[in-house]
């Protein structure tokens, strides 16, 4: 992407990145990983799929999602949990055909079945095509991930449940890449926690400009920090 030039030449993204790695490699590295069992696995993707429907509008509780009993948006969040790891190596091989499996459960019952898995129109299929080009660049992997997630999230690639797929997009790179081949870093509940500086900040990468490609990645290094906070790991 043209927009990515020399983006290590802009102010605190290097150096945020490279906090926040360390601190979800120390995570990662914590209480003897080797042993992790599945079920921290599946409670990231819960804690994570409650977060990011919240971010959607979602008002339904972590035990509500636990227990299947959340609203539209939550149960959409949980599709996307369920399936996510799956699409993994999705991602590597045929990227188009992993974001349109994420918007068929992202969008299920909410649009017409013919729209599912769909870019909203040949401009956003363009872009679409476009920002996943940046898997191919080789940058860091939680620079790739930001950067997925603010080009769905603002480019509405879909037209419906952009949100919900570009958060599930991140955590997918995560998995896919090896940084979090357990998927235990919680980004969405990073997101959460820093809910204003979220949403102020996909507002101005939306915009355009270097200004706000510096201000959307500098924030997620921080998100990143706070969602290895969130992982279970951290209960144990």
């Amino acid at each position: 992407m043209e927009r990515l030039a020399r983006v290590e030449e802009l102010e605190g993204v290097v150096s945020g990145f490279a906090a926040a790695r360390d601190g979800i490699d120390a995570m990662l590295r914590d209480r003897g990983l080797r042993q992790t069992s599945p079920d921290l696995t599946a409670e990231s993707l819960l804690r994570g799929a409650r977060a990011s429907a919240v971010l959607a509008g979602s008002a339904s509780s972590l035990d509500d999602v636990r227990r299947g009993e959340g609203d539209a948006i939550a149960q959409a969040a949980l599709r996307l949990s369920v399936e996510l790891l799956g699409l993994a190596p999705v991602l590597s091989r045929a990227p188009v055909q992993a974001l349109a499996r994420l918007h068929t459960l992202a969008a299920a019952g909410t649009v017409p079945e013919a729209s599912l898995g769909r870019p909203r129109d040949a401009g956003a299929a363009a872009r679409l095509r476009d920002v996943l080009g940046v898997l191919d660049e080789g940058l860091p992997a939680l620079l790739t991930a930001a950067v997925l997630h603010a080009e769905i999230a603002t480019g509405e690639s879909f037209g419906s449940g952009d949100g919900l797929v570009a958060r599930a997009v991140e955590r997918l790179v995560l998995v896919s890449s090896g940084l979090d081949a357990k998927s235990l870093l919680v980004p969405e509940a990073g997101h959460l926690a820093h809910r204003a500086a979220y949403e102020s900040n996909l507002r101005a990468y939306a915009t355009g400009g270097r200004a706000g490609l510096q201000a959307w990645l500098v924030y997620c290094a921080e998100a990143y920090a706070a969602g290895a906070e969130a992982s279970p790991v951290r209960d144990r």
